[in-house]
């Protein structure tokens, strides 16, 4: 009976430093139905929406592309908008989800880098 009580609290601590740790990868429905990759990064300081990249983006640049597009998006009135940082170019806009918007921006240079904005 003890041991299955250890197992179980480690299991459990093992889980929540998993969570914590934001390098866990999820799937985030794209509109084209497609379950992309990424990882959670942080949480946007300004709106507080979090914010995940693709395995092939840092997080701290994707953390600057959040700040660059929500300093911006509220005067575009729902249209794309590109923004910049790091030496790159990233179209954002909002996109429909299941059963929330959310935010995404490509990488005009490379469409497969993404950084997505989810409440």
């Amino acid at each position: 009976m003890r041991s299955n009580k250890v197992n179980a609290a480690a299991g459990l601590v093992g889980a929540v430093v998993l969570g914590l740790s934001g390098a866990v990868p999820t799937a985030v429905a794209a509109p084209d139905g497609a379950a992309r990759a990424v990882r959670f990064c942080g949480v946007d300081r300004a709106t507080g929406l979090g914010v995940s990249a693709g395995r092939d983006v840092p997080c701290a640049a994707a953390l600057g592309v959040a700040a660059a597009y929500t300093g911006v998006w509220q005067r575009a009135g729902g249209a794309p908008v590109d923004v910049h940082t790091d030496g790159a170019t990233w179209t954002c806009r909002e996109r429909r989800g299941d059963p929330n918007p959310y935010q995404e921006c490509l990488d005009v240079n490379d469409g497969g880098r993404r950084v997505l904005l989810t409440s």
